[in-house]
């Protein structure tokens, strides 16, 4: 397997500290005395310009005099050095680099130059750094603790990356007595270059990491960011600590939709839409570390509770039902296994209460009984202190049950605090409450569901709009008049041609410059009618008296023309006015008013927000949010994320409103998102939902004329949808064609036929093993793509029901490259199915930013190495029966 290319940083093979000095309560000291202790394996050295020994071995002045270059520079000293340090390191062929030192970004305009300053010398010499600012970081198993920190991290399976060093060495601190160990420990800092991204994709290869505890102040790349969390959620649990959720918005909302969101509710969408959880205390992460450092995920989200105290099985019920975990409901045979052991008093269902006098004994058998039943997922035992039985025979009892099953068991000892270590000690994560206990596990459950989220892959294009494809040639026009008049606001006219390009509900509306044309306009129409002020510089007419509605005869609208104008012309004096726009008056039975909007945040970009309308919006601040592109399961999923959403549906006499329609709605929205990188706000507001359909009353668009031109690859978004652009067709040896596409998760049926279809011959020359079947794991792997950084193409058979081949690549461990594989169905082998599918991956490979792609191909495999060097790939080694190629893009 290739080495990372952050293996520098966390697993070096040499380590050298730069500012090392032997004067005690220096940092330079402290760090030195850490890398000492923890083992490494490699050589250390220490460097500095003032001493030639140092702790009774040579120091030298500067990295360039060293023998060899470490892999791992650890500096220690000033700010106004570090520049030069680097410089010194690159010149040397250093690769990694951990600055400890403050003094830079957090210290005002000067401290951010000169942490530009040492960023660019970093990236010029392709020397990669972590910091500067923080604590360090720490790798147990290989002996690497490059930190101030007062506690080395225990060997362990977690991987904790934090922004602040203070939190990281909390952590650090707390994890020691308790047992929970870490596989790596990585404090950020500032994150002048190294990132949370990157760093996450080393321990989604890393086999020694199991889950990813984090803590996150902010991220500098949310696609990079969003993309690695999704890669790592799929392989290992990821809990994240976010603070700062109450911060003012950085910018002053001009529309509705800016104003219901708030930065911390959209980068609670991210999370959940990677397939992450979200804990809100520094509580919570300690509970996530316990219930993750046991190793145990549950196959659901049942939960048995075992108590020999009923106050305190309420107590663990009740957060239950706050904290949505479901309580198993026991079997029949579980109940009457449980009435042979327990004594008639006992509470026959769940919460299991075996009575205050219950014995070691019974909490065995209670145990053995609840962890043996099918509907039961996991099992929460408790301990309340009673004299009958001491808490070290009841923690005996249970840890036996616990290492006799495969089921996760936690517990909660209330008040035997030595009796928590040797629960601990024997595999149970032990918790001081019920509702701790309830809690964590709680994270794991939001885990379960969160991966539903993590398998959406919607498109940029949704399939709502089924006539046509938007017309986004008339869409530019209307942006580009708008620009050339130095307008970043369109007019509501405008904005709902737009919408209409999209094949949005929007009624017919008719722009009148004077009462005349207002009445003829209504006739056309028909009555009644509303008329609202025609204005480019107004956004909230209703606020100026620019909107009057239920006007039922043309005198109505002449004299509310006439009457509208001359109250906004006084209340706006500076408004251009341009008449006013006349539209049917909107008038359904059962109709409820709702908000569709979409805002852009600084970090995450182009958001969609779904909740209450009307003018009482912002006083109601009932909205949820979510990250684009949608699919009907994310549409759904948002509408039910608020509260508006319990009265779409049918109650007393008042039926529900035409629910799919409300969702193509959501669905058009995110092909406006994908396809208008320059739409930076939206107001739909109300729209109107009925049981009949919905409609778009009023509209309000904002340009940001900064993103007029796509970026390339959907770049202004945070998570990739899925290329459509990529669908195509593929041109075969006989000139015939098959139609082409990127895989998707509904794929998996083919891609197991796929499988099931290739010869023997052809599974050996594709996986190089004899595999009977391909295990579930791999096959969600194959199908659950994250497209920012691999792809799958698949050309299907003519029909459509079954994949012919396909070809997908793969990053590599390096960052710059990746390896690509292919399979051809054996009734389609030898008519350049292989051929065209290597050649389109190439292509894409290109566009994606790769710089060279890669292959094992088997030596006996002549057909695929043949194709593979008339492409352009050449041989760059050979390992057994493999041969290695590599094409340069």
């Amino acid at each position: 397997m290739a080495r990372h290319y952050l293996s520098p940083l966390l697993a070096p093979r040499s380590v050298a500290l730069v500012g090392a000095t032997e004067r005690e309560g220096s940092l330079g000291r402290i760090v030195w005395d850490n890398l000492a202790a923890g083992g490494l394996s490699g050589e250390l050295t220490a460097v500095n310009p003032k001493h030639q020994t140092l702790f009774g071995r040579r120091c030298y002045a500067r990295l360039g005099d060293l023998p060899q270059a470490p892999e791992l520079v650890v500096i220690v000293t000033p700010a106004r050095t570090v520049p030069a340090i680097l410089e010194d390191a690159g010149a040397a062929g250093v690769r990694g680099a951990v600055v400890l030192t403050s003094g830079f970004g957090e210290t005002g305009e000067a401290g951010r130059a000169l942490q530009a300053e040492a960023a660019a010398v970093a990236r010029k010499h392709k020397l990669r750094m972590v910091g500067p600012n923080c604590l360090g970081l720490m790798r147990p198993e290989a002996g690497l603790n490059a930190t101030f920190s007062r506690t080395p991290a225990r060997p362990g399976r977690l991987g904790l990356l934090s922004q602040s060093g203070a939190i990281c060495a909390a952590i650090i601190d707390w994890a020691y007595p308790a047992g929970v160990g870490f596989s790596s420990v990585v404090s950020l800092g500032a994150a002048a270059d190294v990132d949370f991204g990157e760093l996450l994709d080393f321990l989604i290869a890393d086999p020694a990491t199991d889950a990813v505890l984090m803590y996150i102040e902010g991220i500098h790349d949310a696609r990079g960011f969003i993309s690695a969390l999704r890669a790592a959620a799929r392989a290992k649990p990821v809990v994240v600590l976010k603070v700062g959720r109450y911060a003012a918005g950085t910018r002053a909302a001009s529309s509705h939709t800016g104003a219901l969101m708030g930065s911390d509710a959209v980068f609670d969408a991210a999370l959940r839409r990677a397939g992450t959880v979200r804990v809100k205390t520094y509580e919570q992460l300690f509970a996530a570390a316990r219930i993750l450092a046991n190793r145990k995920l549950p196959a659901g989200e049942r939960l048995a509770i075992l108590t020999n105290g009923g106050g305190p099985g309420v107590m663990a019920a009740d957060s239950a039902a706050e904290n949505d975990v479901p309580l198993a409901v026991l079997a029949p045979e579980t109940l009457a296994r449980l009435d042979e052991v327990l004594p008639p008093q006992w509470s026959h269902g769940n919460p299991v209460d075996i009575i205050g006098d219950a014995p070691a004994q019974r909490f065995a058998d209670a145990a053995a009984a609840t962890l043996a039943d099918p509907g039961v997922d996991a099992l929460l035992a408790m301990y309340c202190p009673v004299a009958v039985t001491p808490p070290e025979a009841a923690g005996g009892a249970v840890a036996d049950a616990a290492q006799a099953s495969e089921k996760l068991v936690i517990a909660a000892w209330l008040g035997a605090t030595d009796t928590r270590n040797y629960l601990e000690a024997r595999g149970v994560p032990n918790f001081q409450t019920p509702e701790n206990a309830v809690e964590a596990f709680s994270f794991l459950c939001a885990y379960r569901r969160n991966q539903t989220q993590l398998l959406q892959v919607p498109g940029a294009l949704s399939g709502a709009v089924e006539s046509k494809h938007p017309d986004l040639a008339a869409v530019g026009a209307i942006r580009d008049g708008a620009l050339a008049q130095s307008r970043s606001i369109l007019t509501e006219h405008e904005a709902k041609a737009v919408l209409a390009a999209f094949g949005l509900p929007v009624p017919r509306n008719i722009i009148a410059t004077d009462g005349a044309a207002a009445v003829a306009a209504a006739g056309e129409i028909g009555y009644p009618v509303v008329i609202k002020i025609h204005s480019p510089d107004i956004t909230h007419k209703s606020d100026v008296g620019g909107v009057r509605r239920n006007l039922q005869t043309p005198e109505m609208v002449a004299g509310a023309f006439e009457g509208m104008l001359r109250h906004v012309r006084t209340t706006c004096p500076g408004a251009r006015i341009g008449g006013a726009v006349v539209q049917p008056m909107l008038r359904f039975a059962h109709a409820r008013e709702l908000l569709v909007g979409v805002a852009t945040d600084p970090t995450f970009g182009p958001v969609i927000t779904f909740g209450a309308g009307g003018v009482s919006v912002e006083a109601v601040r009932d909205a949820a949010v979510a990250l684009p592109p949608l699919n009907a399961l994310l549409a759904r999923e948002l509408i039910g994320r608020t509260r508006t959403s319990r009265l779409l549906g049918a109650y007393r006499d008042v039926p529900a409103v035409d629910l799919e329609a409300l969702v193509s709605l959501l669905l058009r929205i995110s092909d406006m998102v994908c396809a208008l990188p320059w739409l930076k706000e939206m107001d739909l507001n109300p729209v109107i939902a009925h049981p009949g359909g919905v409609v778009i009353a009023d509209a309000r668009v904002v340009i940001d004329p900064a993103r007029v031109n796509a970026p390339p690859r959907y770049g202004h978004m945070a998570i990739h949808p899925y290329p459509t652009d990529l669908e195509g067709e593929l041109r075969l040896m006989d000139g015939s064609t098959l139609a082409l596409r990127p895989i998707r998760p509904e794929d998996a049926a083919r891609e197991r036929r796929l499988f099931d279809v290739l010869s023997e011959r052809s599974r050996y020359q594709r996986f190089l093993n004899q595999m009977a079947e391909l295990p579930p794991q791999m096959l969600a792997r194959f199908t659950q793509l994250d497209y920012d950084r691999e792809l799958a193409l698949v050309a299907l058979e003519p029909g459509g029901k079954e994949f012919a081949g396909e070809g997908r690549y793969a990053p590599n461990a390096d960052g710059t490259s990746a390896e690509f594989a292919l399979t051809v169905a054996d009734a389609w082998q030898g008519r350049g199915v292989g051929r065209a599918l290597l050649e389109r991956l190439c292509a894409c490979a290109r566009a994606a930013g790769y710089e060279a792609l890669n292959g094992h191909i088997l030596k006996a495999n002549r057909d695929m190495l043949d194709l593979a060097l008339r492409l352009g790939f050449v041989r760059t080694g050979q390992d057994g029966d493999t041969v290695s190629v590599v094409r340069k893009l």
